[in-house]
């Protein structure tokens, strides 16, 4: 059985009217709802540019405190290091002045010895402990005394050659991270937002776990600075003690050695004076024994 076909429906012009001006004020109302989204959108672009640029001054100017912040500290461990390397360089000069002072003093010890040793070769009543023998023997002692004070000296010198190398490897570690942090932080301050190949990495704004405060920061540097020269001055004052030390024992075995000359020049006149004396003796002797018949007395 055939549907039967229904007529379209038929409206009277008032509706048409109506409809046409429902349909109007709908797309009047979304009209106006872009506008104002779009008015919305352009004041939220206009105040994120205003408050990106403000904060990208806020950043640089922090970025540019930070960075001369940097360069002071850099400044600072780079002037410690060179006054480190001098002194070094100098407690190395020191110490090899302290070595050929040990090993000069090794040949006039064995002299002193040999002395003491050809000394024991007197026989009978020569075989005396004169003041010669006294002087050789404070000789002797003297140069093993600046034998062994210059060799605690050395060890003590060597021993702050090795404490100063300890401070300027900690000194050029830290000048190293200095530099490195200039480099990162000079590259981020010249960072724009038209710089190609900008994007944002995740978890970039995180604060790390072993992140330090800037105060804890300023105090690691300080404090490798503050150890670098106090161990300066130590060198500085030990290099004042070995000058004193060299020019001391120096002095002291040259007089010693004076002493000693002394007694020798005065012994050897001694013995000199004995010895004329009992060859003068003795021609007296022989005079008279060859004047003494020969059936007196023998001599």
């Amino acid at each position: 059985m055939a549907k039967l076909i229904q007529a379209p429906s038929v409206f009277t012009h008032p509706e048409w009217t109506l409809n046409n001006h429902l349909e109007y004020d709908s797309a009047e109302k979304q009209r106006a709802s872009a506008e104002r989204l779009i008015a919305e959108s352009d004041r939220l672009i206009d105040e994120t540019d205003k408050t990106t640029k403000k904060t990208q001054r806020d950043v640089n100017k922090k970025f540019d405190q930070r960075i001369d912040n940097v360069t002071f500290w850099k400044d600072e461990l780079d002037r410690k290091l060179d006054d480190s390397k001098q002194e070094i360089d100098m407690l190395l000069a020191y110490k090899t002045r302290l070595e050929s002072a040990f090993e000069a003093c090794k040949e006039p010890l064995a002299i002193v010895t040999q002395c003491l040793a050809n000394r024991e070769s007197r026989v009978a009543i020569d075989l005396v402990h004169d003041d010669v023998q006294k002087n050789l023997i404070k000789e002797r002692e003297v140069i093993q005394g600046v034998m062994a004070l210059l060799q605690r000296t050395l060890e003590q010198t060597t021993e702050q050659i090795r404490v100063m190398r300890s401070k300027k490897y900690y000194l050029e570690k830290d000048l190293k991270d200095k530099f490195q942090a200039l480099s990162i932080d000079g590259d981020c301050r010249e960072l724009r937002d038209d710089h190609s190949g900008l994007r944002s990495a995740p978890g970039s704004a995180k604060i790390e776990a072993n992140s330090v405060t800037p105060e804890s920061w300023q105090h690691f540097s300080d404090e490798n600075i503050t150890k670098a020269e106090k161990q300066r001055k130590c060198a500085v004052d030990l290099r004042s003690i070995i000058d004193s030390i060299l020019t001391t024992t120096a002095n002291d075995m040259q007089q010693q050695v004076d002493d000693t000359n002394l007694a020798f020049n005065k012994r050897i006149e001694e013995t000199a004076t004995a010895k004329s004396k009992l060859e003068a003796h003795l021609g007296r002797v022989g005079h008279v024994c060859s004047t003494v018949p020969v059936s007196g007395l023998m001599c």
